[in-house]
């Protein structure tokens, strides 16, 4: 057997033996940022709120986060590169923040769109379980190579589908966990543990969500769908793992 028939069969029998949990926990891995990601998303909070308690003045505090974010930014174009996803979830948190403390001149308000936007999450992600269309699976579902012409596939795998319910039900728990700590403390003004709390439960707590599902997955012993049933959706997603891993 020549060494490419060699690769193939050793990758086709990899991905015929993955479980569910086996592919979503790879296919999570892949989405993951790294460490410089939680920093983009971080550190204007820090400036924030440093600069107001130094300070006591909103729109310096503002222009602070504005300005550290400027930074970040060009760190990101010109010597980081890489995916800009968490920069420009930086810049509309960061957007966002400033347009309602600058409107009301309270410094806690900066906060409020962060909690608003964990309670639409919470509800949504509750709506899409009782739907029997989990978050989760929309995440897992983009790593199958024909997602662009079947993105509702995923759904026929059975295992799939309660795989990703359950671990919906995790980031149900985070965005819940954001909003019944941050609340109180928006409600009584406590500007400075309100930066505490974003950061606390910002990436950190997501690793935390993300260390959860990983347990989840690796006690788990859900078979994929055998062939002639439905799609084989994990088993594609898993093919495209391998040799993405290969290239690598």
């Amino acid at each position: 057997m020549s060494e490419p028939e060699a690769e193939a069969a050793t990758t086709e029998a990899a991905t015929t033996e993955a479980t569910v949990e086996e592919v979503i926990r790879r296919r999570i891995g892949d989405a993951l940022g790294g460490w410089y990601g939680s920093l983009e998303t971080a550190l204007p909070t820090v400036a924030f709120v440093v600069t107001w308690l130094v300070l006591d003045d909103v729109r310096t505090a503002v222009i602070a986060s504005a300005a550290l974010l400027t930074v970040l930014a060009l760190v990101r174009l010109l010597v980081v590169k890489g995916s800009m996803r968490f920069l420009v979830s930086a810049v509309i948190a960061t957007a966002l923040a400033a347009f309602f403390a600058l409107r009301s001149g309270q410094a806690e308000d900066a906060f409020l769109p962060g909690i608003l936007t964990s309670a639409a999450y919470a509800v949504g992600a509750v709506v899409s379980i009782l739907v029997r269309w989990p978050l989760v699976g929309f995440i897992v579902a983009i790593g199958d190579p024909d997602y662009a012409e079947r993105p509702t596939a995923w759904r026929r795998d059975k295992g799939l589908l309660r795989v990703c319910i359950r671990l919906t039900w995790v980031l149900v728990a985070l965005f819940v966990l954001r909003v019944a700590i941050m609340l109180p403390l928006y409600l009584a003004g406590e500007v400075a543990w309100l930066g505490v709390a974003k950061i606390a439960l910002g990436w950190p707590a997501y690793l935390l969500a993300i260390v959860v599902m990983a347990m989840m997955l690796a006690t788990g012993r859900t078979r994929q769908t055998p062939d002639g049933e439905s799609d084989d959706v994990t088993e594609r997603m898993a093919q495209a793992h391998a040799e993405r891993e290969r290239r690598d």
